[in-house]
């Protein structure tokens, strides 16, 4: 068996689920993997004047995530704002915690224990105001005055640059004035902004009162890692989101949930903690089984439907192919041509799409061109990718005199920019077949990313990658020969669909994983790649030997090339009789 083959056990992840009884339920389990959060948290309300910044993530529930914050903390008792009329003073407000007595009049009473503020957020809700009822005024409370924490919603805040700067007044302050008769209401309250983390750091160097008051990052977890956490306490958290739409799960839903899970993180032993994904998914299993318990089945049925209704683009991409509107055999071998893989993103979808990539090479002054980038379809990654292609060119083969070759690599039939450096192995693999005129396998697809010593390194998006590829196999028909290579580096990211796996278990389809550019050409040329000598010289019967003396004829160190040249000369009237 082929040593760089991935077996079937590496192909997705593998868990130990513990039983539904076994675990929790209480909102608490929601800030798995947020002690720091939590540690920032507790400071806060441990520190008088320094306010908390919390950044949050897309995929999160705000309201839900606040609220375990605040249940983690000890219980909060209530305060009274009382006026008071020191001696020949006027009247001012205190906060008390001791409730007031018959001959006290309570303005506000702070009973909340929090409020969150998003949208579109006015004045009166955060300070209040003062209602006229018939010939006397009555204070309203806002949100500063009825909650133990405010949470603001920091874009929110920030597009309405007055409100932005009323909290910024009133925590310099530490007290805000509903209106010019009434003395100011003292701040009895912990303010926290929940927001993106680029938010943070913008504000932080435009607005010096921001960086003085909101000295208190928390940043949330996006995912746990399972080094660290059990999949019982990750159970507990799932259970903790499912009670929060009222759902119930069912031991056989952890499976696929939890395959899921590692698919959002791209880790095989990393989990995703994004409630609202998460939530979204239950509801929907909900609806579709009929009943509030939902099991195995109905995850699976869900995400079916869900990907039903996000793939239209991948469909009618697939009928390019199946229609031949897009050329990329998947049989037989060509010299300068490969199969890449790319990954389309979405906004709310992904999905792996096959290239094919060509490669010619012409006498020249020894330029890797990349076509893409030369008619700007080709972004700055990418042209980093091929930089380091040329790099590792010329390491090999123009150590002691330059090359005399040009060459020119595109993504063939594509009319959209590319971006992103996981190409550069195959444009390096097309490469040397064009130079060596040696065909490339086209049954087999490669993605990997180069450094300048011939080290193939991580990329994105491999499970669609290799899916992308597998469906279009599997609709012209599995041979036994087709098959994806990719970095060692990824495998740890596999999680593939059980249709592939169920194919590569049966032989109909191989996935290799491998460290060094060396071995993507063996498998692709079917020929070693060949160690040089002391002379850095390569064997005659190994690729690199086939390219470096294609690459001597080129410089005119072969009899052919010299008789080529003398005859041009001789046309161009530089031997005359």
């Amino acid at each position: 068996m082929n040593s760089l083959l991935i077996p079937t056990s590496s192909l997705a992840p593998e868990f130990s689920l513990p039983t539904l009884p076994e675990t929790a339920d209480n909102l608490s389990a929601l800030l798995l993997g947020q002690e720091r959060a939590v540690d920032a948290f507790k400071l806060h309300q441990a520190i008088v004047d320094q306010h908390l910044y919390l950044a949050d993530f897309p995929s999160i529930d705000r309201q839900l995530i606040i609220k375990a914050c605040i249940d983690s903390l000890a219980p909060l008792s209530p305060a009274y704002l009382v006026p008071t009329r020191p001696i020949n003073k006027a009247v001012t407000f205190q906060w008390q915690s001791d409730k007031p007595q018959e001959n006290q009049v309570s303005i506000a009473e702070k009973t909340t224990r929090y409020r969150y503020l998003s949208g579109n957020i006015r004045r009166v809700d955060l300070i209040g105001r003062m209602a006229q009822t018939g010939t006397t005024s009555q204070y309203q409370a806002g949100a500063l005055a009825e909650c133990h924490y405010v949470f603001i919603c920091a874009e929110s805040l920030w597009k309405r640059e007055g409100l932005w700067e009323l909290v910024m007044q009133i925590l310099t302050h530490k007290a805000y004035q509903i209106s010019n008769n009434l003395s100011p209401i003292p701040l009895n309250c912990k303010i926290v902004l929940i927001g993106a983390g680029m938010i943070y750091s913008q504000v932080r160097t435009e607005d010096w009162q921001f960086q003085r008051h909101f000295t208190l990052l928390a940043e949330l977890a996006s995912e746990i890692d399972l080094v660290r956490y059990t999949e019982s306490q990750y159970v507990a958290w799932l259970q903790a989101v499912a009670k929060s739409v009222d759902v119930t799960l069912e031991q056989s839903s952890l499976a696929p949930l939890f395959c899921y899970s590692a698919r959002l993180t791209e880790h095989q032993r990393r989990l995703s903690l994004a409630t609202l994904e998460f939530a979204q998914l239950m509801v929907q299993a909900k609806a579709y089984c009929g009943k509030p318990s939902i099991n195995a089945s109905s995850i699976e049925l869900a995400l079916a439907q869900a990907n039903y209704r996000h793939n239209s683009s991948e469909e009618y991409s697939g009928q390019s192919f199946d229609d031949n509107f897009i050329n990329l055999p998947t049989s037989g071998a060509m010299v300068g041509q490969i199969n890449g893989l790319t990954v389309i993103d979405a906004i709310d979808y992904s999905y792996g799409e096959p290239a094919r990539i060509t490669a010619s090479v012409h006498y020249g002054d020894g330029e890797v061109a990349d076509i893409e980038r030369k008619s700007e379809l080709g972004g700055n990654i990418h042209a980093k990718g091929m930089m380091i292609l040329s790099a590792c060119l010329y390491r090999i083969f123009g150590r002691d005199a330059p090359l005399h070759l040009n060459a020119n690599i595109v993504f063939e039939q594509s009319y959209q920019e590319i971006d992103g450096d996981s190409a550069s192995l195959a444009e390096y693999c097309c490469l040397m077949s064009a130079i060596a005129e040696q065909p490339i396998i086209q049954s087999l697809a490669i993605t990997g990313a180069l450094d300048q010593f011939g080290n193939v390194q991580a990329i994105g998006g491999i499970n669609e990658k290799i899916e992308g590829f597998f469906n279009l196999c599997e609709r012209r028909g599995l041979t036994g020969e087709q098959g994806v290579i990719m970095p060692k580096s990824n495998v740890l990211q596999l999680n593939l669909n059980p249709k592939v796996i169920t194919a590569v278990g049966k032989g109909l389809f191989h996935i290799y994983a491998i460290e060094h550019m060396d071995q993507a050409v063996e498998l692709l040329m079917q020929m070693p790649a060949g160690v040089a000598d002391e002379d850095n010289d390569f064997p005659h019967d190994s690729l690199y030997g086939l390219v470096q003396e294609r690459l001597d004829k080129l410089a005119g160190n072969g009899e052919e090339e010299i008789g080529l040249i003398t005859r041009l000369l001789a046309k161009l009237g530089f031997f005359r009789r």
